[in-house]
């Protein structure tokens, strides 16, 4: 009995640690999301958790977590940062991403298995429903080229274009556009889809290179992305 509820006592302990670093997470996000800590700010550890009255293990676990969420980088020697990319850096991660992704859009067409199509519509719907906060569309926005990606049949190239898309989206996440501008964004994925699918007669390539740009808060600077071979 007395082992059982030693048992009991430290499911209890966790649950109350798992929650607290939800909180934390939660709390952390949405200072980064809404602006106060900026792109390139450093994250102490000790600082926050004076402003949040908790101890360091949970703000440390939760900045391992948003590393993980690409939110955040750890720089060697110097500790955590806010995820700061700059235009060249952010041009060569689209230049790849249109490689991988469009690899995976022409073995989609092909590989489609019925219940990762049924799981796009899914994110699909919910994408044209949205009327949330940005942090709900970046998310969405992040499952539907994941749950793409296993459309390929290829757990390689899913697995390196997730890497990747994790950084990309966290640095998207962190520019402020509008919230029409998201709507916008996230209606397109349609387009997209019925491509991949053979709704619609476009070539799914094409329709992602549109896609990847309009998630550029400027294409002009990323001009010399491949471009359809004429």
């Amino acid at each position: 009995m007395e082992i059982l509820e030693q048992q009991a006592g430290t499911v209890r302990v966790k649950e109350v640690s798992t929650n607290l670093r939800s909180q934390v997470v939660k709390a952390l996000s949405e200072r980064i999301l809404t602006g106060k800590y900026r792109p390139g700010d450093r994250l102490n550890e000790s600082r926050i958790a004076r402003e949040l009255n908790i101890s360091r293990i949970p703000v440390r676990e939760a900045l391992s977590q948003l590393q993980e969420q690409g939110l955040v980088q750890n720089r060697e020697r110097r500790g955590m940062f806010v995820t700061q990319m700059g235009p060249q850096e952010v041009e060569h991660m689209f230049c790849l991403r249109l490689l991988l992704e469009g690899e995976v859009v022409r073995l989609a067409r092909t590989h489609m298995a019925a219940e990762v199509l049924q799981e796009l519509e899914g994110i699909m719907a919910r994408m044209e429903a949205w009327d949330g906060d940005l942090l709900e569309s970046a998310a969405l926005d992040l499952q539907f080229h994941r749950t793409l990606s296993k459309a390929s049949g290829n757990p390689y190239l899913e697995r390196a274009l997730n890497t990747l898309l994790v950084t990309l989206f966290a640095h998207k996440t962190l520019e402020h556009v509008s919230h029409d501008v998201r709507r916008w964004r996230l209606s397109h994925h349609r387009a997209l889809l019925d491509a991949v699918t053979g709704k619609s007669s476009a070539d799914p390539q094409a329709v992602l290179r549109t896609h990847v740009r309009l998630s550029l808060t400027e294409p002009e600077r990323h001009s010399e992305l491949p471009k359809k071979p004429s």
